[in-house]
């Protein structure tokens, strides 16, 4: 098992993470049900007074997208929050206009999550019927899909699918900086003393750095999917397999 790689007070700069309650959170998922079912047994083998974060893009490129949901859709009245993603929301557009945005879902991994979900992917004549099809097949996952929050936060610690704009607080971000992300993010460390746990880029490993905690290290193309244990003064990260 690989071993978990801890970064402690000598190496932050300024005040420290500081949550509330310790808490876990975890990278971008994008249909590798079988790394998140893996990692969710390791990290939950310690228990744990906070919650388990899933930083969005739960769905698409992967295989078993439908898996993902349902997993985590079933863990939803537990100590378990999920934050949307882009993908999430390109599902949801592809739902709501399906003629409109079918192309950009599809190209970004879309066709994928329609297949887990035992839907061909469609031809340009068919959108509408798909879009009907993947409705029927969401269920009551669909209310939930379209309520999952942007952001969560514990003490002096923010989380956020692409990160937030550091020249904003984070009661007045946009919500499409903290799905798609902002221009200024990974340039310019935040002045407040917050700390943001991320996905959405990938990385070569998870990191710590400059008030950003960054944990997408590609798990549908890597195979290797990545949490933070997130406490004060301590951040350790573990990564699946």
């Amino acid at each position: 098992m690989k071993p978990l790689l801890a970064l402690t007070g000598p190496r932050f700069r300024g005040a420290p993470p500081a949550p509330d309650d310790p808490f876990l959170a975890i990278g971008d998922v994008h249909g590798r049900a079988d790394l998140l079912e893996a990692l969710l047994d390791r990290l939950l083998r310690r228990p744990v007074r906070g919650p388990v974060v899933l930083l969005g893009d739960m769905i698409d490129r992967g295989p078993d997208s439908a898996r993902v949901l349902r997993l985590m859709y079933g863990l939803s009245d537990l100590r378990v929050i999920c934050l949307s993603g882009n993908h999430e929301e390109m599902m949801l557009d592809f739902l709501d206009a399906p003629a409109l945005r079918a192309k950009r879902w599809l190209r970004n991994g879309g066709a994928e999550t329609l297949q887990s979900f035992g839907i061909d992917p469609p031809d340009p004549h068919a959108f509408e019927r798909s879009a009907q099809d993947l409705h029927r097949a969401l269920g009551p996952m669909l209310p939930w899909l379209r309520g999952l929050p942007a952001m969560w936060r514990s003490g002096n610690v923010v989380a956020a699918h692409a990160g937030l704009d550091p020249n904003r607080k984070p009661e007045f971000q946009e919500r499409a900086d903290l799905l798609w992300g902002h221009s200024a993010f990974a340039r310019h460390p935040r002045r407040d003393g917050l700390w943001v746990v991320h996905g959405h880029v990938v990385q070569d490993e998870p990191n710590c750095h400059q008030g950003r905690i960054a944990i997408d290290t590609g798990a549908w193309l890597t195979g290797r999917l990545s949490a933070a244990r997130i406490a004060a003064g301590t951040v350790e990260f573990v990564t699946e397999p």
